[in-house]
């Protein structure tokens, strides 16, 4: 890769052999990743940045955001950690700060007394809700300009695709 000057500006890392012959497939697959890393890395630093998350790091945020889609309201916490990107002893103390500040509960899980399940608490969804309506005024405004509805759609059909390649993988 070499810094060349594109539209996100002068140190935008962009292919050194964007218009020579076709890479082999191991190059464009290093390529197509490097590309996609780098996009999601300063999307997330320009969100991060952003009025959204003055009262909550991301991650932080994450945790919430997860809990708030659990149907039983109750999540253990090991399958939480298989939703956020942190390791589980960093998880295990992000959630006892967020209790401290009266942002989720746990308990010790019922059929199992080593597992804990973690529930947001209502200042917890409240404050999930009230910075998510942010942050998602924060994503559009990023990606709108950038990609146009057809791209888009076609984003979300490639990331999930290989989201659920990797996955399928895993298993």
């Amino acid at each position: 890769m070499s810094a060349k000057s594109s539209p996100a500006g002068p140190q935008a890392l962009v292919p050194a052999e964007s218009s020579a012959a076709p890479a082999s497939p191991v190059r464009l697959a290093a390529q197509t990743w490097e590309s996609l890393f780098r996009a999601q890395v300063a999307v997330m630093r320009r969100l991060q940045s952003g009025p959204a998350f003055k009262a909550l790091a991301l991650n932080e945020y994450d945790v919430l955001f997860t809990l708030s889609g659990c149907p039983s309201g109750w999540l253990r916490q090991n399958e939480l950690n298989d939703h956020v990107l942190l390791s589980q002893s960093s998880l295990s103390r992000l959630v006892e700060r967020l209790e401290k500040r009266g942002l989720v509960q746990r308990m010790p899980a019922p059929d199992d007394g080593r597992g804990v399940l973690v529930q947001l608490t209502e200042a917890g969804r409240e404050l999930q809700k009230q910075i998510g309506r942010e942050h998602v005024r924060d994503i559009a405004s990023l990606v709108v300009p950038a990609l146009t509805a057809a791209e888009q759609r076609e984003l979300l059909r490639l990331t999930e695709k290989l989201r659920t390649s990797v996955q399928d993988a895993r298993r």
